[in-house]
């Protein structure tokens, strides 16, 4: 399925830039959206009159994985708390990765203000998730999920010389729940994995322990190129 994805978003920009390629943009912004975040984007614009094609890869180190209301794991932990109690005396930790691979069909507006253009846009999305609470020597678990999703926004840029523009991006993905895949590693070195569907009994229990964006915001700000 990545595979599947990279190969679409790949030629979706190849063949964009083939039909406009004097025009074709490379877009690298950063800033938050569910921690700290950067993107690089591929821009064709006036594919057909005002509309054309972005496609772009996005990567977040999320502020918060686990939930912390969460019980600690039978067997991993000790004291029978919560996964905050456990963080807070030093027990676990935690750290995830999120990837958002997207493609858009853009709306040029033109000129709000001298050197200022806008744009709007709107398309698909497709996450890969993963959060994972560690207990040190006792051992962790990983949880990890992909999942489609619709998104849309904004961008606006600045022309800083003839080719290079500064760029700002808001918008707001919304993902589609995934079946999740849960990998446990013991102190012995023992693994179990397991996978639940979105219709099992168990898949809100797990679902719930893992912070995963539904609905996630975005801003940032970075440059771009015309070529």
């Amino acid at each position: 399925m990545k595979r599947l994805i990279a190969v679409t978003v790949l030629s979706a920009a190849a063949t964009a830039g083939a039909q406009t390629f004097n025009n074709l943009e490379l877009g690298l912004t950063g800033g938050y959206a569910g921690g700290l975040s950067g993107a690089v984007f591929v821009h064709a614009p006036n594919v057909v009159g005002p509309v054309g094609v972005k496609v772009g890869v996005a990567f977040t180190k999320p502020s918060d994985s686990i939930n912390d209301s969460s019980p600690e794991i039978p067997g991993l932990s000790g004291p029978n708390e919560t996964f905050g109690a456990a963080k807070q005396a030093g027990r676990a930790s935690e750290y995830g990765s999120q990837t958002v691979v997207s493609a858009d069909a853009t709306y040029g507006l033109g000129e709000v203000a001298p050197g200022v253009d806008t744009m709007v846009y709107g398309g698909v999305r497709y996450g890969m998730f993963k959060a994972t609470e560690d207990y040190g020597s006792s051992g962790n678990t990983t949880y990890s999920t992909n999942a489609f999703g619709l998104g849309a926004g904004a961008m606006a840029s600045y022309a800083l010389t003839g080719n290079l523009s500064l760029v700002g991006d808001l918008g707001a993905d919304y993902f589609f729940n995934g079946p999740i895949n849960v990998n446990t590693v013991r102190a012995d070195g023992t693994t179990f994995s397991d996978r639940y569907e979105t219709g099992d009994a168990s898949y809100a229990e797990n679902g719930s322990r893992v912070i995963r964006p539904g609905t996630s915001f975005k801003a940032r700000i970075g440059i771009k190129y015309m070529f």
